[in-house]
This record gives C-alpha cells, structure tokens and sequence, in this order.
C-alpha cells in the first residue's frame, strides 16, 4: 500500500490526501496501509524524489503489492514517464495501481489502465507543467534583470530583508567576518589556508553553522553533511570572490535541462545575469579587486609562515613565460641565500627552458631601483604634460576652433533668412520659378555643406578635448612610492602586474596602468609644438 501527497494547495494539501486514502482504504477490506510516501516540495517531472525511490524499493523487496495516489498526477507529471510505470514498472512487479478520482484500478478494472484515457490525461498533466515552468521561469528571469535576489538562502553576511525577501540587507552579527577575511588576504597577504586556520582557531561557525545554528534556517550545503561547521579553503575562496559583498546581484550561474531533465548545469559567465549596486557593500570596490587580482595570480603561500611571499604571482620566465620556483642554497662560505629558478627548466626538461636564476637579494634590488627611475619618468612626463595643458599655444588652438563654429552657425542662419524669403519674392513675381528653384537648390547645398564643416570642427574639438590629459590619479599612486627603499607586497599589489627574469639575470617590469602612460607620450608627441612655443617664451 502506498499514499503520494504532494502539493501545497489546500485542495491537493498533504493533509487533504491522506485522509481521502486512508478513507478509501478503510472502505476496502483487501487492502492493508504498509507505509505513506510523501514527497512534499518536490516537483511531479522529477522521479528521482526521496520517497518514491523509497517505494520503488519496498516494490523491489517485496514489501508492497499495491499503490495507491489520489490522481494520476500525484504518480507524476511526465506523461511518458508516468506511463512507462502503469504500463510496465507495475505490472513487473505485480502490483497493483489505483487513481482514485480517475477510477483506474489495474486489478479489478485491468481496461481502465489501457484506456486512451489515461495516457490523455498524463499528457494534460505534463502540459499544466510544462506551463507552469514557462510562467515560473519567465517570471524569475524578470527578477533577476532587475537585481531582485530570488535565491532560497543569503549569501553569508547578508539576510533578507523582512519587507522585501527580494532585497538582501547586512547582517551585522559576521559582516566584520567578511571585512577581516578581505582584510587578511589583501593587506595582511594571508592565503586561503591561512585564514581558515585562522577562523577556526577563533572559534567561529562556518556559513552554515551560522545559517542553521545561529539564524535557525533549515540550510543544506548542496547535501553536504558536516556537524563540525569548520571553515575550508573552498569556503573562503568562495567569499573571496563573490561579487554580492560589493553589492551586486550576480545570479543564474546555474538551470536545469528543462522541466523534464532536473540534471543542474554550470552556466558560461558571461551568461550570468549581473545587476550592479542592488543593496549596501560590505566591502569596498577597491580592496575586491584587489582580491581578484591576488586570486588570478594563483598564489601559493609559505607552508611554514601560511603567508603570501612579495614575489608570488609576479615573477615569470622572460622566454616561456611560466612562474619562476622559489629555492635555497648554500654558497662556498657556507651562507644560505634564496633564488628564484624557471619552473619548466626544474620541473619538466632543461631541454624545454633554460635556468633564468636570480637571488633573492639581487632581485629586490634591481625592482626598487626600476621602481624609483619609473616615478621619476613619470614625475617628468606629467610636468610636460603640464606645460602643454597651461600653453597659450593650447588656448588659441582651441578658441579658433570654437571661433570657426561660430562663423560657420552665423552663416547658416543668415543663409536660411535669404531662403526663407525666396518663396514670397516668386510669389511677389520678383523673381521667376526657375529662378526660385535655382536659389532654394544653392542655399540648401550651402546648409548642408556648413553643417559638415561643423561636424567636422567638433570632432577635432572633441579630439582635442580628450587629448587633454588632466586625469593623473593614477600617477599619483606612483608618487607616492616615491623615494622608496624598501619593498612591501602592497606596493607590488599597487605598481606592478608582471616582472620577467631573463636568462642572464636582468629583468623586465611591466607596470600598472602602462596604456594611460603611452597616452602621455603620445599626447607630448602630438603637441610638440606647444612646448617648442613655451620654450620660445621662456
């Protein structure tokens, strides 16, 4: 014996089944209750529910030889799968099926299972439900264009909002969990293994500890089973990376097939549907992408100190461009010193790369001093930068130009006064209709062509515009290395992106912000002029 309750709606209710089954049962003396299998909050297309597998089991074992739903739908909402079970699941297993309010009873009516009723009818069940998921995801879909969170659970740091469950808001009780955990890893430089150990020796519930112990929610960590609520790598990375804490809404990272298939599959990226300051941060833009930049760089941390060296992530090859190793030695005095060796030469083939060796010592040396002659370059180019921006030489070009517009929209007006009375001069016969037209053909020609030139103008003003180059915060984050005589992995964070080690020990740096700084050498080079006056003047 067998019941199936499933939807939440009062007339389907759990509750409702129940008791028409059991008054069923008690109306028929050959029928004995075994169990009840219920599958509440799980949809009809999905026959991999708890309970069902539950009740192919007892069918299997021998436990039952009857089922018993209030409706055809209540077996399921996939008509060929529903019909696969009436048709040849139960009859293999000799048990015996009735739909009660469908009058299907496979023993003592075995016509009322081979009906072309039955099948019509699965079908209209697999029809409202395929409907239903069109409207559900569509629906949804909508929210998320619009940055509402349609998620089952919060992110951890934020809960929603007991007005709008749409909108998350802080939860102040672990938001400065998230702020130390950025913290940690972007000014403190702790990787991913450190600051798990580091949460757990202070003691503190992982997410879902949090979401299940302190908040009560019935969380389950995609059926991950750990009463222990320590906090992982994974974990961390997780938080790292989560554009929610910079008040984001990124959703859609997963779907199913369809109503029919249930298998979850990983959306592409660029198809995630991101909607950008939904709700409050928690923490700043700036130390986010900070954080990614740490993460892109695939870092791996000291295994005795659990900390991010200066150099991890930065240092590469010159020739296959892959991360250069971390070693130690000793030299004929008997002094140990660090250097750095191409990982394709030590891990793979010395046939592939060659050493690219560079000590430690001789490395940080070489990078302060590149570091300091870059900002004084800098410093330099800004200046004439400067003096090209505060040239007289500038101010005249530009006020030609806008002159020149001037001229050119007072000739179009007057031009349009002469057209506008051409029209009563013919009809005051002054001039004949060939002449009219003659006339009207040239003042339009002549708009036209002004109008062009215009365009033109502004273009080159617009040019000209852009090409002056005021916005120098990013050089301002050079200068204020300035002078430096020790290195910190903030500053590499802040002032470099790669540094290549060539095979006779020298390097190549590439900074930050290297387009912005061609920018200001193309911008010199496009106003030679200027400075040349300014040099006249001087």
């Amino acid at each position: 014996m067998k019941i199936i309750g499933k939807d939440k709606q009062e007339s389907n209710s759990v509750t409702s089944q129940k008791t028409l089954l059991n008054e069923f049962v008690e109306e028929h003396d050959d029928l004995i209750v075994y169990d009840t299998y219920i599958d509440d909050g799980f949809t009809g297309t999905d026959f991999n529910r708890p309970s069902f597998q539950r009740l192919l089991e007892d069918m299997r074992n021998g436990n039952i030889n009857c089922v018993i739903v209030k409706d055809l739908s209540r077996l399921g909402r996939n008509y060929i799968e529903v019909g696969n079970y009436i048709e040849q699941v139960f009859p293999l297993f000799n048990i015996r099926f009735i739909a009660i309010n469908d009058f299907v009873d496979s023993f003592k009516n075995p016509a009322s299972t081979n009906t072309i009723l039955v099948p019509f009818k699965n079908l209209i069940n697999d029809e409202y439900c395929r409907d239903t998921s069109i409207k559900i995801r569509t629906s949804l879909n909508g929210k998320k264009k619009k940055g509402e969170f349609i998620g089952a659970f919060s992110s951890y740091g934020y809960i929603k909002d007991p007005k709008n469950k749409h909108k998350l808001i802080i939860d102040e009780s672990v938001a400065n969990i998230i702020r130390n955990i950025f913290d940690w890893n972007v000014n403190e430089g702790l990787g991913k293994i450190a600051i798990c150990h580091r949460l757990n020796d202070l003691g503190i519930l992982n997410p879902t500890g949090h979401k299940k112990l302190e908040l009560g929610q019935n969380y389950n960590n995609y059926g991950i089973q750990d009463n222990t609520y320590t906090w992982t790598p994974s974990t961390v990375r997780n938080i790292l990376c989560n554009e929610v804490y910079i008040g984001n809404t990124v959703q859609g990272k997963r779907k199913t097939k369809s109503y029919k298939v249930h298998k979850v599959e990983q959306v592409p990226k660029e198809e995630w549907v991101r909607v950008e300051n939904t709700h409050e941060a928690i923490i700043d833009k700036e130390i986010f992408e900070k954080a990614q930049e740490l993460s892109r760089k695939d870092t791996k941390v000291s295994q005795k100190t659990k900390e991010l060296s200066i150099w991890a992530g930065f240092l590469k090859c010159a020739d296959c461009k892959r991360a250069m190793n971390k070693k130690s030695s000793t030299n004929k005095s008997g002094s140990k010193y660090e250097y750095y060796i191409c990982s394709t030469y030590r891990k793979k083939s010395n046939n592939l790369c060659t050493k690219h060796t560079i000590k430690v010592e001789n490395l940080e040396k070489a990078v302060l001093k590149a570091i300091n002659f870059h900002i004084d370059l800098l410093i330099d180019t800004e200046e004439l930068v400067k003096q090209i921006n505060e040239s007289a030489y500038q101010d005249i070009k530009n006020e030609n130009i806008e002159n020149m517009i001037i001229a050119k929209q007072n000739e179009i007006s007057k031009i349009s006064n002469f057209k506008r009375t051409l029209y009563e001069d013919w009809k005051n016969e002054d001039i004949t209709r060939e002449e009219y037209l003659q006339y009207k053909q040239k003042y339009e020609y002549d708009i036209e062509r002004l109008k062009q030139n215009i365009e033109i103008l502004k273009n080159e003003k617009a040019k000209y515009e852009s090409q002056n180059l005021n916005n120098n915060e990013w050089i301002e984050k050079f200068k204020e290395q300035k002078g430096i005589t020790e290195l910190s992995r903030d500053i590499m964070m802040e002032l470099i992106d790669c540094i290549y080690v060539k095979e006779n020990g020298d390097i190549k740096i590439k900074f930050k912000f290297e387009d912005e700084f061609k920018r200001y050498l193309e911008y010199i080079e496009n106003n030679k002029v200027a400075l040349e006056k300014q040099a006249v003047n001087l």
